[in-house]
């Protein structure tokens, strides 16, 4: 007699009018929602769209359900069909009953995956990376199903955590009434498989199936000791269960296909792509990173940023032309002033340049030979020299005033301060030389 055990819950069903709620079936969709949740969060983290696990959910669900229920039918025919069987053929239909085989689940439910990726664009394998741990735990919640049917049970046990299951179900013992869980050894193992995975997947960050491959590997290598442990009708090959065959095959298909993939490292498509053939493989700009956006961003605000500093730029230059060339136009007053200050200049050179002039005539006065007016011409410093503005240019022109009709008011600098030809006139005449306008007068102009 042992010390304790685990009770099995008395009934599986509860009806809700004359609908039945059962709770294998319950089980099932908790496990197939768990799994989902887990995948979406997995699927966003690597930078995939919101919703994609929802969606192949539509289409991996009632695949492997159809792939499991027929995994187990087609593995244990015995109990559906032939004249011993206990069950009627049109139960071999009813799902919730139980009975469904985890190797056809998973291929089945692969091929909806597939088609689910190839309409969406994205890699298969990438999604088969996500979903690994969440299968797992999707697994773990299912087999709480099979406590309440109190099925896939183990042999005779007085441990403590030993179950009981009611006298007269298949594998049941007489006079035995406690047998292992095993349905609660592989619900352990399943958690504990997913917790690793989700570990390994941010650890190592393994891609192209490798994560999936793992998965497979860590499952059907539990499931062979815990598929050994169990004692309901089964077939047997050479001493064991055929789902300890197909695990060791599986097993080692695993091993295989990480072998092989071990050096793979190609693009995975995470995100559709949508924007043709020089879209980035990982997403199309749509659907860009947090980077992308921001200097996508940044180069929009630039545009026209750099528009309106080109058009300031512009109006500058124009500004600063027309600016140059107020000055030059500018009022008679500003020009007369500007005038007014070269003649200021140019009669303090003069003004000493007169009493040179006036010693050399004092010279010839005194007898001696007066050089001719052509001879010292070059000894003469002109007006218009000592403003820096050549023979036979005018004020405004040396100012950078364009030629053209005086305005009223303007006056050039012969008429303030002579010309060298006035000069040179009055030299070959011998008359004096032309005095310097007074600055207050040319100020006056």
């Amino acid at each position: 007699m042992p010390l304790a055990s685990i009770p099995s819950p008395p009934e599986g069903v509860w009806y809700l009018g004359p609908i039945p709620l059962r709770a294998y079936a319950f089980c099932i969709v908790l496990g197939v929602i768990a799994a989902v949740w887990l995948s979406e969060r997995r699927w966003r983290a690597r930078g995939g769209e919101p919703g994609t696990m929802t969606d192949l959910a539509v289409w991996a669900v009632p695949f492997g359900l159809v792939g499991g229920r027929l995994y187990h039918v087609i593995s244990d025919w015995q109990l559906y069909f032939g004249p011993d069987a206990p069950n009627r053929p049109i139960d071999a239909l009813y799902i919730w009953h139980g009975g469904l085989g985890i190797w056809g689940a998973v291929a089945l439910g692969g091929v909806g995956v597939w088609l689910g990726c190839r309409r969406r664009g994205i890699s298969l394998s990438a999604v088969a990376d996500t979903v690994a741990p969440g299968i797992a735990l999707g697994q773990a919640i299912g087999r709480v199903g099979n406590y309440f049917n109190q099925e896939l049970f183990g042999g005779p046990t007085d441990l403590p955590w030993g179950l009981e299951i009611d006298p007269g179900r298949p594998g049941t013992i007489p006079g035995v009434s406690t047998y292992h869980p095993t349905f609660l050894y592989e619900l352990l193992w399943d958690l504990a498989l997913a917790a690793v995975l989700v570990w390994v997947g941010k650890r190592y960050a393994l891609r192209h199936a490798r994560l999936f491959a793992l998965y497979v590997a860590g499952y059907t290598l539990g499931r062979f000791w815990i598929e050994g442990m169990r004692v309901d009708p089964a077939h047997q090959i050479l001493g064991l269960r055929l789902n300890q065959w197909t695990s060791i095959v599986i097993f080692l298909g695993a091993l295989v296909y990480l072998w092989v993939t071990r050096n793979k490292t190609t693009e995975e498509i995470v995100v559709p792509l949508h924007g043709g053939a020089g879209a980035d493989p990982a997403h199309d700009a749509a659907q860009a990173d947090e980077h992308e956006i921001a200097a996508a961003s940044a180069g929009t605000a630039a545009e026209p940023a750099a528009g309106a500093g080109s058009a300031k730029a512009e109006a500058d230059t124009a500004g600063a032309a027309t600016g140059s060339a107020e000055p030059a136009t500018g009022s008679p007053a500003t020009e007369a002033d500007s005038v007014g200050t070269e003649a200021d200049s140019v009669g303090t050179e003069t003004g000493s340049a007169a009493p040179r002039t006036t010693a050399a005539g004092g010279e010839a006065a005194e007898g001696e030979p007066a050089a001719s007016p052509t001879e010292s011409a070059p000894a003469k410093t002109t007006a218009s020299e000592a403003a820096g503005v050549h023979e036979d240019t005018t004020a405004p022109e040396a100012a950078g005033v364009p030629e053209g009709p005086a305005a009223p008011g303007d006056v050039s600098a012969p008429e303030g301060t002579g010309s060298s030809e006035g000069r040179d006139d009055h030299d070959h005449k011998g008359g004096p030389a032309a005095p310097a306008a007074p600055a207050s007068e040319a100020n006056s102009r």
